[in-house]
């Protein structure tokens, strides 16, 4: 599990390499030109999100509304759309594949989560759907959104030993098992 570890340490370094917007290619401040990612999309904020978001945007424009009057709430309302719109994008998400694993990360946090990379040697199998019987519960990585496909992928935990799975939703169910080193059946 030594190439495993490796193999995370190696993705983290060559995703963040580039910028939140990967279309840019790498980032000016990097020393070394780091290999193109292999597949990348960006995965919508998610319900809970939006929700949280219109709900404190409307609380905010009606405790204006109730404290101040309506014109308040009126000067107050391009702000409070601004602040709602920059959430909502700080929480888009990005699904990665570089030359040595597969994460999510978030423009927010404008880094790689180390607990949602999992190095392209553990992984064994992409499949469209949801998962097979016989796989371990997937864990639901992005939300829908139109146009993208349902793939589960079945890949070994960090200690190389227990199974597990996540589903996400992509645009190109072919190009991102390719990426993963597992073209669909």
């Amino acid at each position: 599990m030594v190439t495993a570890a490796r193999d995370r340490e190696r993705h983290v370094t060559q995703v963040t390499s580039y910028g939140y917007v990967a279309a840019r290619g790498p980032k000016r401040s990097v020393t070394v030109t780091p290999a193109p990612l292999r597949y990348w999309q960006y995965d919508p904020a998610g319900p809970l999100v939006l929700g949280l978001t219109v709900l404190g945007v409307a609380l905010w424009l009606g405790a204006i509304a109730w404290r101040d009057g309506a014109s308040a709430m009126a000067g107050e309302l391009p702000i409070a759309l601004a602040l709602g719109a920059l959430v909502v994008a700080g929480s888009t998400g990005r699904l990665t594949v570089s030359d040595f694993g597969v994460s999510t990360d978030i423009a927010g946090l404008r880094q790689v989560s180390v607990f949602r990379v999992v190095p392209r040697v553990l992984v064994q199998e992409v499949v469209v759907g949801a998962p097979p019987a016989g796989w371990p519960k997937a864990r639901r990585r992005g939300g829908w959104w139109p146009g993208r496909t349902r793939v589960s992928v079945r890949h070994l935990g960090m200690d190389g030993l227990t199974e597990e799975a996540f589903t996400v939703r992509v645009r190109d169910p072919e190009a991102f098992a390719d990426a993963l080193g597992r073209p669909l059946p």
